[in-house]
């Protein structure tokens, strides 16, 4: 038998798209389906939100003209396919690795990437904003915003709506309705498209009758215009509650996400309507591929599997010391949770990814899932707080950078005691510049009232929790109260545990992993990592590693490698705390050894090292002071262990930091 000739590796841009026929561009889709699957098995990535706008992405590409019409995806993890009919195919096996492609739209890898994405609800404002910016010098582009139903319960695409419909120019918006976000959709926008799904008949209606008027010869274009009052008419009876007619837009749908020519004809016909549209287009996450069909929430963002077996079938894990933090976190907010009932938990749409799922289903009545509204969880958290109850807010370090505001304005000037819980702090991988989580240190330093912490480990983080949950000691008459407090944890596992991961809290001090010279909290006196039997009579250590706690590993790792260079009298200081701080003590560190090295996963402009180098200046200390961070720039594509050397954060380059500053 003949073997059939790939029809994907003749595209080589929209083009290309343009020329095949309707049974053509089935294949297509097949074929593209079949190449994510096997590309995404191997590196990882986003699986079902990418198989479910297959038909969208070929019918966007045949019918409009990218890159001169700009196409806007929303978050953007629904884009490989996109990336697949512009050109990228040769390097899509690279998707997701170090110098590879990006898992998100990415402007500097192809003029067809019209806006940078990474977070939700953003498409709207952009492709406003570039559809207006052709308008004022003399173009005739068109922009379509791609935004899915999880991403539109962001207030942002709100306010690109209202302004959308207010400035009427020909925006389209195709609402991606999957009845799925990462985690399932909820509140009454949810309830709200289901209804819209189910008011088929006017469309129905509609679209007969557009068939009928202009099929009329002669007469077609009046009947026509008559057709269009007898609508609004019609609208009036069957459809009155459409809340994007009421901002301004004309609304086509629902249609079947996976009917390429009920798409190519609605989007051909929209293209020719002049005025803001919404596209109402119902997809199914995962569509092609069954394990993902029948669970989309495990297939979301997943590493590599198996395609024949799925995830359960993957390759085996890889050992591991611990849990996972994130599932450390889970575990110690329920069981804190199930002894004191004023704790609720709260997410942003991201149940499983902050490990709260265990809690919904043990305490459902405390666990509020609030959809992609970062600002409203927060302020959300504020009232709770305020009512006496101890909210955990539970999002993404990448995330939380959304709300802001909130923290500072409705949390922190209130001095209210929520908790964030800031998971995939740090170096995140292979999702890239929009998610890592490098900045959440330099910004709330300064917020006043803050507290910040960093565990190394388990027990370490499940102690700062019940620490954060248990009110302070209050001068009389004040009610006891912690105020804010952020704790901030890798994406990754957990290390072994040592004692010192357990031991009590002392604000503003960290923990003495080694050495301590004789300071008040000083660990055990042992020999440093490597030391021979003569070497444990060093009196005094001339390095001390002050870290934050995701980096643990890193540091002994570099404290044995500078023992194998011959220092073998390396402290290691476990921060704990960066925010606030016992400067006294902090301080005496620094007199004390020759040389002080902060080595914090996060941005070095305003993070916790520069802080500590001029607190060093201020008062006189004695030591140098050396900051290993990250520099500033946006840290793109790469595991997080490939992002940790390049930045000269492994045992590697610590050793080599601290031997060029004792030279």
């Amino acid at each position: 038998m003949q073997e059939v000739e790939s029809l994907l590796s003749h595209i080589c841009g929209p083009e290309d798209v343009k020329r095949l026929n309707l049974p053509e561009l089935n294949r297509l889709a097949a074929e593209i389906r079949e190449t994510i699957v096997s590309t995404v098995s191997r590196n990882g990535g986003h699986l079902a939100s990418n198989l479910g706008v297959v038909e969208l992405t070929i019918a966007l590409h045949r019918v409009f003209g990218s890159p001169k019409d700009k196409i806007v995806w929303d978050v953007g993890h629904q884009c490989y396919a996109h990336k697949l009919l512009t050109g990228r195919l040769d390097a899509f096996s690279g998707l997701r690795k170090m110098g590879g492609l990006a898992g998100f739209p990415k402007g500097s890898e192809s003029p067809h990437d019209a806006f940078n994405t990474g977070h939700a609800s953003t498409s709207i404002s952009a492709a406003l904003g570039l559809l207006a910016g052709d308008r004022m010098q003399g173009g005739d582009a068109m922009a379509v915003a791609v935004i899915g139903d999880g991403a539109l319960t962001g207030g942002a695409a709100y306010e690109g709506l209202s302004h959308a419909g207010q400035l009427g120019l020909p925006l389209v918006v195709i609402l991606n309705d999957n009845k799925m976000s990462i985690g399932a959709n909820v509140g009454g926008l949810s309830k709200y498209l289901s209804r819209l799904s189910m008011k088929a008949r006017y469309q129905r209606f509609r679209r007969r009758f557009d068939a009928m008027a202009k099929r009329l010869p002669f007469v077609g274009d009046i009947f026509f215009e008559a057709v269009v009052r007898l609508k609004r008419a019609v609208k009036a009876v069957f459809y009155t509650d459409n809340f994007f007619v009421d901002l301004g837009f004309e609304y086509v749908g629902p249609i079947d996400g996976h009917n390429l020519s009920a798409l190519i004809r609605v989007f051909e016909d929209v293209r020719k309507l002049g005025r803001p549209v919404v596209i109402h287009v119902i997809t199914r996450k995962g569509k092609g591929y069954g394990y993902a069909e029948d669970d989309p929430g495990s297939y979301h963002g997943v590493g590599a599997f198996s395609v024949a077996g799925g995830l359960k079938v993957g390759p085996p894990a890889l050992s591991s010391d611990g849990p996972t933090f994130t599932e450390a976190f889970g575990a110690a907010v329920l069981a804190a949770a199930e002894g004191d009932a004023k704790v609720a938990a709260i997410t942003a749409a991201m149940e499983k990814g902050t490990g709260l799922s265990p809690f919904k289903k043990a305490l459902p009545a405390r666990f509020f899932d609030v959809g992609i509204a970062e600002e409203h969880a927060l302020i959300f958290a504020a009232g709770l707080a305020a009512q006496g109850l101890k909210p955990v807010a539970a999002i993404y370090s990448t995330f939380i950078q959304r709300s802001i505001d909130q923290i500072i304005h409705d949390v922190s000037l209130q001095n209210l005691p929520v908790i964030l819980a800031l998971d995939r702090s740090g170096f995140v991988g292979e999702d890239g510049e929009t998610h890592q989580g490098l900045f959440d240190i330099a910004l709330f330093r300064p917020v006043p009232n803050m507290t910040i912490l960093a565990p190394a480990g388990e027990s370490e983080l499940r102690l700062m929790l019940n620490w954060a949950l248990a009110p302070a000691l209050a001068a009389a008459g004040s009610p006891p109260v912690r105020g804010p407090i952020a704790i901030r944890y890798p994406k990754g596992r957990c290390p072994g545990e040592i004692p010192e991961f357990s031991q009590a809290l002392e604000k503003g001090r960290g923990v003495w992993i080694r050495g301590g010279l004789g300071l008040s909290g000083a660990g055990r006196a042992v020999a440093p990592f490597g030391a021979t039997a003569s070497d444990s009579a060093i009196a005094e250590s001339p390095v001390c590693l002050a870290f934050t706690g995701g980096l643990y590993r890193e540091v002994r790792d570099a404290a044995e490698r500078l023992a194998a260079r011959g220092i073998g009298a390396v402290d290691l200081y476990n921060l704990r705390f960066l925010k606030p701080i016992d400067e006294d003590y902090l301080a005496e560190i620094m007199n004390r050894y020759a040389l002080t090295v902060f080595i914090e996963e996060g941005i070095r402009a305003g993070g916790f090292g520069e802080y500590a180098a001029e607190l060093a200046l201020r008062r006189n200390c004695a030591g140098n002071v050396l900051v290993l961070a990250v520099p500033e720039h946006f840290v793109s594509l790469g595991t997080r262990q490939e992002l940790i050397r390049m930045n000269g954060l492994d045992g590697e380059g610590i050793a080599a930091g601290v031997l060029g500053a004792l030279r």
